[in-house]
C-alpha cells in the first residue's frame, strides 16, 4: 500500500491508503522524490475532473521526478518522466504533430509515493536526471516543454519584442525562454511584485494596470511583434490582439473554460494582417530539449517553487492556489 492524493469531485481532495501500482511489461514503477503544484491541476480540483485526462475517484498530478523501483532498464536511475507520449503512427504523428496524436497516453498520479509511467511514456518521454540537477529541476520539464512549443510556434526573431500577458509559472517561463532568443520582453501582470519577479528572469519593462496603452506606449505606438496570452480570458484574448503591431503573431496559449466564445476585430486582422495562433500540450521533441534547457541551468526549481509541503497539506494548498494568491509553484515531497 502507499499514500496518496485522490480526486473525488469539485474542490474535494482526500489523501488515502491504496495499492501500489501494478505494472505491466515495459511500465516503470518510479518512487516520487518531487511532484509540483500546476495550473491544469488547480483547474482539476476546481472542476473536479479534466475531460481528456481523468475522471474521480482518480490518482492525479503529472510533474513529477524521482527514482525508478521496478520494471525495465532504467532501474535504479534518477528519471523524469512527461505525463503523455503520442502512438507515432496516427495521422496526426505521422504529419510530425505528435500533440495532436489520436491515441495521446496521457498518465496521472504523482502526487503520490509511487507512480506507474506506461511502458510508452518509459520508451519515448522518459530521461535520466544527471548528476547535480534537484528532482525539483527537473520536475519543471512538462511546463517548460509547453512553453517551449509554444515560442517554438511563434517563431520570434532575435530583437523582436515579445509581450507576455500573464505571470504564473508559464508566464514566467515564456519571459526565459524569449529572452534566450535574444527578444526584448515586455512583461504583464497584474500586480507590480509580478513584474518584479519577471524582470529577475530577464524581462526588459513591465506592465500593470491598461496592458494595451502600455505596450503601445513602450513600442512608441507600433505595437509588439509577438504577444503570448498566458490567461486564458476573453478580454485578455481581445486586449493580445490590440496590441500586435502590424504583421505580428498572437498565440492564445491560455485556454478559456469550455464554451467561451470570442469576438476580435476583423477589420484589425485583415488590414494589419495578424497571424493568430494557439497551442497544445508538447511534444517529445519539446520535452528532451526542455530538459537540456534544464540540465544547462537556463531554469531552475529556485526561480518557481516558492516552498514545500508533505503530501498531506495538498489539499490545503490547492485550495491556496485556487483562491488565486499569486504563488507560483509549491513543490510536494511524499
Amino acid at each position: 500500500m502507499m499514500t496518496a492524493a485522490v480526486l473525488h469531485g469539485k474542490e474535494h481532495v482526500e489523501i488515502e491508503r491504496v495499492p501500489i501500482p501494478e505494472l505491466a511489461p515495459g511500465d516503470l514503477l518510479v518512487r516520487v522524490r518531487a511532484a509540483l503544484t500546476c495550473g491544469t491541476d488547480v483547474k482539476v480540483f476546481r472542476r473536479g475532473y479534466h475531460v481528456k485526462m481523468l475522471v474521480p475517484p482518480a490518482l492525479f498530478g503529472h510533474e513529477v521526478a524521482g527514482d525508478v523501483v521496478a520494471g525495465g532498464s532504467m532501474l535504479g536511475k534518477r528519471v523524469v518522466a512527461a505525463n503523455s507520449a503520442p502512438c507515432g503512427t496516427c495521422r496526426y504523428c505521422l504529419k510530425n504533430k505528435p500533440n495532436l496524436c489520436d491515441d495521446l497516453l496521457f498518465n496521472n498520479g504523482a502526487y503520490a509515493e509511487y507512480i506507474r509511467v506506461p511502458a510508452r511514456i518509459a520508451l519515448k518521454n522518459t530521461h535520466e536526471i544527471p548528476a547535480g540537477v534537484d528532482y525539483r529541476d527537473a520536475a519543471l520539464t512538462e511546463p517548460l516543454a509547453c512553453a517551449l512549443k509554444g515560442l517554438d510556434d511563434t517563431a520570434p526573431e532575435p530583437r523582436d519584442t515579445v509581450t507576455v500577458i500573464g505571470l504564473g509559472p508559464i508566464g514566467m517561463m515564456f519571459v526565459i525562454l524569449a529572452k534566450l532568443r535574444g527578444a526584448r520582453v515586455i512583461a504583464v501582470g497584474r500586480r507590480e511584485e509580478q513584474i518584479a519577479h519577471a524582470k529577475l528572469l530577464g524581462a526588459d519593462e513591465g506592465v500593470t494596470g491598461d496592458a494595451v496603452a502600455g505596450v503601445l506606449a513602450l513600442t512608441e505606438g507600433q505595437g509588439s511583434d509577438i504577444v503570448i496570452e498566458a490567461v486564458g480570458k476573453p478580454e485578455t484574448w481581445d486586449a493580445s490582439v490590440r496590441m500586435l503591431r502590424r504583421g505580428g503573431t498572437v498565440n492564445f496559449f491560455g485556454g478559456p473554460p469550455s464554451g467561451t466564445v470570442v469576438a476580435l476585430d476583423t477589420n484589425l486582422l485583415h488590414y494589419s494582417e495578424l497571424t493568430c495562433k494557439a497551442s497544445f500540450h508538447h511534444t517529445p521533441d519539446h520535452i528532451r530539449r526542455a530538459f537540456e534547457i534544464i540540465c544547462a541551468g537556463h531554469v531552475t526549481a529556485a526561480q518557481f517553487v516558492t516552498r514545500e509541503a508533505p503530501l498531506s497539506a495538498l489539499p490545503a494548498i490547492l485550495s491556496e492556489l485556487a483562491s488565486q494568491n499569486g504563488a507560483l509553484k509549491t513543490a510536494i515531497l511524499p
